[in-house]
């Protein structure tokens, strides 16, 4: 009995002595990131855009790196409701990644942008500009925008946050269905 006992005791000391050796350092990232230069982080941050004093949206995100003075907002999972000047809704933009400028007032967002206007029309681009001073929504990159069965592709546009007027810069083209009158 006091020979199994000990057997059991040794091998307890061998496994325990063997899973120590095998023990792996944490993973590290390497490289700077947003959190190491930041002024402050902040977590489920909302700022209201303002041009002039006049409200012009709203903007979310799940995490909100302050950087050059709190004059720069690197932000992660960012949602904007974008408003007229009286305050009437003009659409939404969702992404993955932004980039806001206190002093441009200038909103990029990367990464599945998907911007919602009040018409019901839906655009998806890899990259989405908003200028809060001109009120404008453009990219340079690739684009399709749909409503209902309708939809239009090419690379580059400009618009405003209501989608009217709406100009393709290249590449143009897109489906759309017309009811004819009857002879």
């Amino acid at each position: 009995m006091m020979r199994r006992v000990a057997c059991v005791i040794v091998g307890l000391i061998a496994l325990a002595s063997a899973a120590c050796q095998e023990s792996q350092q944490a993973p590290i990232k390497e490289g700077a990131t947003a959190a190491d230069s930041a002024d402050q982080v902040l977590y489920h941050a909302h700022y209201v855009l303002t041009t002039h004093g006049i409200k012009r949206g709203d903007l979310t995100a799940d995490t909100a790196y302050i950087l050059d003075d709190q004059t720069r907002f690197d932000l992660r999972k960012a949602h904007v409701t974008l408003t007229t000047e009286t305050g009437a809704p003009q659409g939404t933009m969702e992404a993955d990644k932004g980039m806001y400028s206190t002093r441009s007032q200038i909103l990029e967002g990367w990464g599945n942008v998907v911007v919602k206007m009040v018409d019901g029309r839906t655009l998806l681009t890899p990259h989405v500009v908003f200028n809060q001073v001109l009120h404008t929504i453009t990219s340079d990159t690739t684009f399709t925008m749909t409503r209902g069965s309708d939809s239009a592709h090419g690379i580059g546009f400009s618009s405003t946050p209501s989608g009217h007027p709406f100009n393709c810069l290249r590449n143009c083209g897109g489906a759309t269905s017309l009811l004819l009158p009857e002879k």
